[in-house]
């Protein structure tokens, strides 16, 4: 236990926890039976399926839409799931790139809020009438789905509410105790007993999941760089000119972005990352293409880094995270 907790004293100095909740109204209706004039006593659910029915045109919320995906694909390519997904581990020299990009993400988010609040009551006004219009088709009643559909709209005082873009940190840390509050004699021993007991079982689960946690880390870099290392081999074999300069990149880029995720230190996969850029990447993509002695050999470097990344990512990770737990009197590791 005491290893483990001081390899989360390390885990704690080296990053934190962040969670990302992007939050926007989805526009969405579920018809009733009754709103069709049905009884739904008569209505099975296993022949008919209403459905959620739009209360306003999809490219109305296609930006946040956008806005959201782009901020989780940001968190995930930054961080590590941490304890099953309980949140997302972000590397400190990752930190000060990662909450920029949120902080402008978030920016855009408000400013389309606002354009949104702005179109909202002519978007109302436009959807009732198409609505109207189509709830003819189904019912003889028109009225009756187009007064439900209508009560589904917020109010526009109501309608920042249904909007979010929220960042959080939060540092790693193991609970000593937890504090009660205010509560009357009686209760308060049985309490504290209590919230002991739980701080109890808290330490004990985090300081048993950072060993496989911190090795996980490691195997999914590795990981990562032989998949990538196998895309770029086939992408080889296609296209004309066969060697392009984005595909180069990408494996630059990846380099670049291993380095602030390799926060555990797994020298061995960053020597040979630095050794492939110091042989290949050095040389343009057009100068690749006319020359087959040097593609050949550059393939056979990138092969051979796939082979050894796949290799390793099965590789016992032990001596690594020890490694990692020993850095005890380290310095706080900047943000890059």
């Amino acid at each position: 236990m005491q290893t483990n907790n001081n390899l989360l004293n390390v885990l704690t100095r080296e990053g934190v926890l962040i969670n990302v909740s992007v939050r926007y109204w989805r526009a969405a209706k579920k018809l009733q039976p009754q709103d069709l004039g049905l009884d739904p006593d008569e209505v099975t659910d296993r022949l008919i399926s209403l459905g959620h029915k739009r209360l306003v045109p999809e490219d109305a919320l296609a930006a946040f839409a956008l806005i959201e995906s782009r901020a989780h694909a940001l968190v995930e390519a930054a961080t590590f799931p941490f304890l099953n997904g309980i949140a997302r581990f972000l590397p400190n020299r990752k930190l000060s790139e990662v909450t920029m990009m949120l902080e402008t993400l978030e920016q855009e988010f408000k400013a389309e809020q606002q354009r949104f609040e702005l179109r909202y009551a002519d978007l109302r006004k436009e959807a009732l009438l198409e609505w109207l219009a189509h709830a003819r088709k189904l019912t003889a009643d028109p009225e009756r789905i187009v007064a439900s559909v209508s009560a589904a709209y917020p109010t526009l005082d109501k309608l920042d509410t249904k909007f979010d873009f929220t960042s959080s940190l939060f540092q790693l840390s193991l609970p000593e105790t937890l504090d009660a509050e205010l509560v009357n004699a009686t209760d308060r021993h049985e309490l504290m007993l209590a919230r002991e007991q739980a701080a109890r079982e808290a330490r004990h689960k985090i300081s048993e999941g950072v060993d496989s946690f911190v090795g996980d880390c490691v195997a999914s870099l590795r990981e990562q760089t032989a998949t990538l290392c196998g895309e770029m081999l086939e992408s080889f074999k296609s296209g004309k000119s066969r060697v392009h300069q984005r595909t180069l990149n990408r494996l630059t880029d990846f380099i670049d972005n291993f380095k602030s995720l390799n926060f555990a230190n797994d020298s061995e996969l960053e020597e040979q990352l630095n050794k492939v850029r110091e042989a290949y990447l050095g040389t343009a993509a057009a100068d690749y293409r006319d020359n087959a002695h040097a593609q050949a050999r550059m393939r056979q470097g990138i092969s051979k880094l796939g082979d050894t990344a796949r290799e390793l990512a099965t590789a016992d990770t032990r001596e690594i995270v020890a490694s990692f737990g020993r850095l005890g009197n380290r310095r706080f590791t900047l943000a890059a």
